[in-house]
């Protein structure tokens, strides 16, 4: 005959043993699955959506507000992106260009126009549509801006930190 109180001792050895192997498993799979759940993409800037302004060969006007507006997704959350506007006299490439513009002859800057901003986007989205006012003036302290070839360059960079960059050429003119 089984005694009932060993019988008892010995199932609740079993179930405790039962419960810490099941504990561990859910530890040790717990573990690896954040591992892949690692974000190891690139975000995306898309210019090929309607209505993006400005893409390679646009024209911008000195003295004029335009929207810059572009398609910025991610596949888990996006962070931050920064414009940079600045002259492309000497025809320098940053080999993100896909298309070849009708170029200007080579000149040396007198009185370029240069604009470095960095924006935020909203925490906790992954698709973002920018409809960003950028006014850019006619002139500075020294006198009209300088017209011609100027790279228009888009930085996307995601919560995790993975930039990709888009370099556009355009041109800068007076009406």
């Amino acid at each position: 005959m089984i005694n009932p109180i060993n019988f008892f001792t010995e199932m609740r050895k079993v179930l405790s043993i039962a419960i810490l192997a099941t504990m561990l498993l859910i530890m040790v799979t717990g573990a690896c699955k954040k591992e892949d759940e690692t974000d190891t993409e690139k975000p995306k800037i898309d210019l090929n959506a309607v209505g993006v302004f400005p893409v390679n060969c646009d024209t911008i006007y000195f003295g004029e507000t335009f929207n810059f507006q572009v398609v910025f997704t991610d596949n888990e959350e996006l962070g931050s992106f920064s414009i940079d506007i600045h002259n492309n006299f000497d025809h320098h490439s940053h080999s993100t260009e896909v298309t070849v513009c009708d170029p200007d002859p080579d000149k040396d800057p007198v009185n370029p126009y240069t604009l470095i901003d960095d924006y935020d986007i909203p925490s906790g989205i992954n698709n973002y549509i920018t409809d960003l006012p950028i006014e850019i003036p006619a002139s500075n302290g020294v006198g009209p801006y300088d017209e011609g070839d100027y790279h228009f360059f888009i930085s996307l960079t995601d919560k995790e930190g993975w930039s990709t960059q888009k370099g556009l050429s355009v041109k800068m003119l007076y009406r």
